[in-house]
């Protein structure tokens, strides 16, 4: 029999190492995370884990949009917006990474994931990963050699859809998982 990752949790707990790393250096509040789920389901209590999680990607996915762009406004003042640009990226680019961490955390608290287990570090090391990528979209513009305002769309256009990129793909996750756990129980021989 397959434990379900609540089973697992009590063995199975991020390191503190991990968990002082998401905590301070990406600012990473795991009571928010609750807080969140908690609030939606709140709200839209006859909704399914599915809809609440798009309704997540929907807001964070404008919110990706604007602060792609921000992150590359600097590039508008001569001289010293590259040396803003550069403070910007680092700065923009952290929360980016942390907006989508807690994206994929809330939807795989929706789908009744334990946040605080090994199993998700994997998880958000592929979302680290992902908005790295994403954010390399306006350096390509840079290296086709277009006009530097393209810079701007490019930004946002791509932290937008990294963030429906990472939503979809944890809902497809878990509810492969969801689905996985439901099929092994269904199939369990009875005890008698």
């Amino acid at each position: 029999m397959l434990m379900s990752d609540q089973d697992k949790s009590s063995k199975e707990l991020q390191s503190q190492l991990t968990e002082d790393f998401f905590y301070f250096f990406l600012r990473l509040r795991k009571e928010r995370i609750r807080k969140v789920v908690q609030r939606l389901r709140a709200q839209y209590p006859e909704e399914s884990q599915e809809q609440l999680s798009r309704r997540l990607i929907s807001s964070q996915s404008t919110l990706s949009f604007l602060g792609g762009s921000l992150l590359h406004l600097p590039m508008l003042v001569p001289g010293i917006g590259q040396a803003w640009k550069l403070l910007g990226f680092v700065g923009g680019t952290s929360v980016l990474t942390r907006m989508h961490l807690y994206l994929i955390l809330e939807i795989a608290l929706l789908f009744g994931k334990d946040i605080d287990a090994q199993a998700r570090v994997p998880e958000m090391t592929a979302v680290v990963a992902a908005v790295g990528v994403g954010s390399a979209a306006p350096f390509l513009v840079r290296v086709l050699e277009l006009n530097p305002l393209y810079a701007i769309p490019a930004a946002a256009l791509s932290s937008a859809t990294v963030t429906q990129l990472i939503g979809e793909s944890a809902i497809r996750l878990y509810r492969k998982a969801a689905e996985a756990t439901q099929g092994i129980a269904a199939i369990e021989p009875k005890t008698i």
